[in-house]
């Protein structure tokens, strides 16, 4: 029986170039440009496997298999992206990606990359495969960080939130507050933290293994 892969990335000529590739092997029930179309139809079609972008509107990657995790368990994501950045590798494997292989894999290794996820295996581009170990190898996060001690268990809440690329108004959705009082919550944690902005958030946090 046929693999069924759907496709997640906001590039349009790129999404189309990885469609041309894997339909030979793959079936291809579908593909979104963007995580709410992909949602919904990830839950409907339930693929075996979900290639999936990480940096794009609304939450990215993250949004995508946290929206649907919970409903499809079955369903396994492989993350496929411009990025080798620790931080990007650790968050997406967190959120539940079997594997995360960058744009410049070969379309051969990538066909691999899907029958290996669509059998159960985690899949990662060579030089990735540190990141992982060296976050979940033994890597517990310490009980006492002063830091995140400053921290309320609200602007924890939106740290960790912020920290997983989420916009203002996923944050206030999701936590059920306004977009005003998650800006506050923002600026309070920037503050505490002696951080600029938010990419410094997610650095810090990925630090810390708490994204």
């Amino acid at each position: 029986m046929s693999i069924t892969v759907y496709l997640v990335d906001d590039h349009r000529l790129f999404l189309s170039g990885v469609k041309a590739e894997l339909a030979d092997e793959f079936r291809i029930v579908g593909s979104a440009f963007d995580v709410d179309t992909a949602i919904v139809e990830i839950r409907g079609l339930n693929p075996d496997v979900v290639l999936v972008d990480v940096h794009m509107p609304d939450g990215g990657g993250i949004a995508v298999i946290e929206g649907v995790s919970e409903s499809n368990p079955d369903v396994r994501f492989l993350a496929l992206s411009v990025s080798d950045q620790a931080e990007d590798v650790i968050a997406m494997i967190r959120a539940g990606a079997r594997g995360y292989v960058t744009k410049t894999i070969e379309p051969p290794d990538l066909a691999d990359a899907v029958r290996r996820i669509s059998t159960g295996d985690a899949v990662f581009s060579p030089r990735l495969a540190g990141f992982v170990l060296d976050a979940f190898a033994g890597a517990i996060p310490s009980e006492e960080d002063p830091e995140l001690d400053q921290l309320t268990l609200r602007e924890k809440d939106v740290l960790r939130l912020i920290a997983r690329g989420f916009a203002y108004k996923q944050v206030a959705r999701k936590l059920e507050i306004s977009i005003k009082t998650v800006e506050t919550h923002v600026s309070s944690v920037l503050r505490k933290l002696q951080l600029s902005n938010r990419h410094e958030l997610a650095r810090w946090a990925s630090k810390r293994h708490i994204v």
